[in-house]
């Protein structure tokens, strides 16, 4: 039994991750601003999951959420960051403010979170932190300059970190999903002419021929953070169905 947290778990592959490590009778801290992720800690499992309505680009969060852990369940073994923002635009119609926030959520949040928990990862005996980054990371896409830039810069801080907290047994990974059915995408499609016509497009563009599920992703996660997964750090691993293998 492990105790994890999980920085955004409404919907998407964090519900799936959330769902999983309770499963495995982990428990869980999981943060999120949308009430509705209330729906996800009441939801049956061995391991417990406590639900902290908050929003992940306010500063004070990550230790609030490593206070709260460290107090229920005694410590923290796993950080599991899915939480981002998505704003898709054109280059002419970016503002300070949607650029600002997109960096306060996707690469500053992970960073901190990651700071306010390092010292009780240290003391676990299987530590692991995962980000959740993306193939934009990788794959260029219009519009999406400021999710896209935050995504690749994801898997440097995860070496970053690798190389300052490996010594203490605390291993840092990237995966890097491609085209998941989760409504985490719906501004991309909102942002397309057609968006039946574009999901078609892609749907061809990967060797599997489909979009992948949350479940997928998921369990790719649980690998990482078990002891299974004790040798695998500083890496990022692509969950795509091969659509930027080739």
């Amino acid at each position: 039994m492990a105790t994890v947290i999980v920085a955004g778990g409404a919907t998407g592959i964090g519900r799936a991750c959330v769902g999983l490590f309770r499963e495995r009778g982990d428990n869980v801290v999981l943060i999120d601003h949308r009430p509705e992720a209330q729906a996800v800690a009441d939801e049956s499992g061995k391991g417990e999951c406590l639900f902290l309505q908050r929003d992940l680009a306010d500063p004070a969060v990550p230790k609030e959420a490593v206070a709260l852990a460290v107090e229920r369940f005694g410590g923290v073994d796993t950080l599991l960051i899915t939480a981002a923002l998505m704003v898709s635009s054109a280059l002419e119609d970016w503002t300070n403010e949607m650029w600002d926030r997109t960096v306060a959520l996707n690469l500053k949040m992970p960073f901190f979170f990651t700071q306010a928990a390092a010292p009780y990862l240290k003391a676990s005996a299987n530590p692991s932190i995962v980000f959740t980054s993306s193939t934009g990371a990788i794959k260029g896409h219009a519009g999406m300059s400021a999710y896209q830039a935050t995504k690749a810069a994801l898997p440097g801080l995860a070496r970053s970190l690798t190389a300052e907290l490996g010594p203490a047994g605390v291993r840092i990974n990237c995966v890097l999903p491609g085209w998941i059915e989760t409504p985490f995408n719906d501004p991309f499609w909102s942002y397309q002419r057609d968006p039946a016509e574009r999901r078609t497009l892609i749907d061809a563009e990967i060797p599997l021929g489909r979009h992948g599920t949350p479940d997928e992703v998921a369990s790719l996660v649980l690998l990482l953070t078990s002891s299974a997964g004790r040798y695998i750090a500083g890496t990022s691993i692509v969950v795509d169905g091969g659509y930027t293998a080739v």
